[in-house]
């Protein structure tokens, strides 16, 4: 078995890049649907976020309007600090448990966490192997805009609460590099799934 990190900035490409190693038959475990579920309407998390950031971030339905809370933290780091130390604790822990799952079940599995923050929070250090997709800030911005309606502004301010992308890629024992076309990226993903695969056999 091999744990391995998958990591980037916003819109850098990292989740081209986990399709592939899902693809390629690794096991992907994308914080952001850890998340998702750990916001659901009745959750620990969910009656906490609720009581700190009121219902005006609620759908009719109950459940949270996340552009409106991301509207919010992005736009005030004390909020979204605490927000992150409501969350990570709780992903992290969800996270272990379905690695420990997965082990029962594959033990020669390589298991990818997909996460935005994993270099932030330091749980890349419990890792074997940490992945960076780099892009260029510019790239980024263009994409939030495209993909998302951001305008630059807000685009800038999600990208600017992550550490920069030439920053993360000192942590990578890997890096692919999404600056080009796409197929080049896929050509890359491919190679290092490649170099996992070997890893794994050889630990």
């Amino acid at each position: 078995m091999l744990l391995a990190g998958l990591t980037g900035g916003i819109a850098s490409g990292k989740s081209l890049v986990a399709r592939i190693f899902k693809d390629l038959g690794a096991c992907v475990l994308d914080a952001d649907k850890i998340v998702h579920g750990l916001l659901e309407p009745g959750q620990e998390a969910w009656e906490e976020v609720i009581a700190y950031f009121g219902n005006e971030i609620l759908f009719p339905d109950k459940s949270i309007d996340r552009r409106k809370l991301g509207t919010i933290v992005f736009g005030d780091e004390k909020k979204r600090a605490w927000l992150n130390e409501v969350l990570h604790p709780r992903v992290f822990a969800a996270y272990t448990t379905q690695v420990k799952h997965l082990c029962e079940r594959q033990p020669d599995a390589i298991i990818i966490l997909d996460a935005a923050l994993l270099i932030e929070t330091g749980y890349n250090k419990t890792l074997d192997k940490t992945i960076v997709v780099y892009a260029e800030v510019e790239q980024q911005i263009e994409r939030l805009i495209a993909r998302d309606h951001f305008t630059r502004e807000q685009a800038l301010a999600r990208i600017r609460s992550q550490m920069p992308l030439i920053e993360k890629r000192s942590f990578a024992d890997y890096v692919i590099d999404n600056t080009g076309d796409r197929e080049y990226a896929e050509r890359q993903a491919r190679d290092i799934f490649l170099k996992l695969k070997h890893d794994a056999e050889n630990t």
